[in-house]
């Protein structure tokens, strides 16, 4: 974590840094092709995941998505699951945004425009967020939102062996809806969604619902909306974020690490199917899968 701290800083100041330390990871699943896993399928493209002991999952993990996908409710689960930090480079930029530091003017420009933030800003909080982890001594991860780039996916993959990127995908009505639907609490800070989706089945897609996760009575009064939840934002997000999501995507597929995951409808449905996908099956999985 240490070295991955200072490569990344590295990369913000543009110095030329060389290291000698190997590479240092946990072959979590397999080494062979990971594949496409959709609900209701097996991931047959490669062999199934090895499932590990709680104690061993020290694992490096990366979560992809557009936004509204759900990426920081599956990787904060899996996050407290495995028992590794979840790190959110969205959260990164909201904490930055409320804050009176440097960036904060800079970040709500281009947040409220719909751009993705660049690499220099984007690589520059993470490495403040494993510095401070480290200190704590905190060992493996689950990024979330990052790398969004080649070049970021290349500075990770230059000091850590990612064991696996999950990629979460969902039809693109049900995304703008997801989003829109978006909601905080101004007070206690916990994420909710107001939408009630009810898709048809359409161009060989099938039916989806999901239902709101609405909030405590307590919290339904202080519910505000993102600033850059808009229908017109949201839409410029989707598809700025596509167009640069490709080369990610086949970075890590070319590396035999990316598994790409269909959801099925809403937490409920989606949960356990992705336990299945990456074979955590144990009786406190389903616990959790449940609650």
């Amino acid at each position: 974590m240490a070295a991955l701290n200072r490569l990344l800083r590295s990369a913000v100041l543009g110095s030329s840094l060389s290291f000698s330390a190997g590479k240092r990871g946990f072959s979590v699943l397999t080494e062979e092709p990971v594949g496409h896993f959709s609900a209701g399928l097996s991931a047959s493209s490669g062999p199934d995941p090895t499932p590990r002991r709680r104690e061993d999952r020290n694992v490096q993990w990366v979560f992809l998505g557009c936004p509204g996908v759900g990426k920081g409710t599956f990787a904060s689960r899996l996050s407290q699951l495995l028992g590794v930090p979840h790190i959110a480079t969205g959260d990164l930029v909201r904490e930055e945004l409320a804050s009176s530091g440097p960036l904060s003017n800079q970040l709500a420009e281009i947040v409220n425009q719909g751009k993705l933030v660049s690499d220099k800003i984007i690589i520059n909080l993470l490495s403040k967020r494993l510095e401070s982890g480290a200190a704590k001594g905190e060992s493996g991860f689950i990024l979330d939102g990052f790398p969004r780039t080649v070049k970021q996916a290349e500075i990770l993959d230059g000091v850590t062996d990612v064991d696996l990127v999950v990629n979460l995908k969902l039809r693109e009505d049900v995304l703008l809806d997801k989003c829109l639907g978006r909601r905080t609490c101004s007070e206690c800070g916990g994420n909710f969604n107001v939408a009630s989706i009810n898709a048809k089945a359409e161009n060989g897609r099938p039916a989806m619902s999901m239902a709101p996760l609405l909030p405590p009575a307590k919290c339904m009064s202080k519910l505000i909306t993102r600033a850059d939840d808009t229908e017109e934002v949201v839409k410029k997000r989707l598809h700025v974020y596509n167009e640069m999501s490709q080369p990610v995507e086949e970075f890590y597929r070319l590396q035999s690490k990316l598994l790409e995951f269909d959801l099925p409808g809403g937490l409920h449905e989606s949960w356990p199917k992705l336990l299945e996908a990456l074979n955590i099956d144990d009786h406190d999985d389903t616990r959790v899968a449940t609650a």
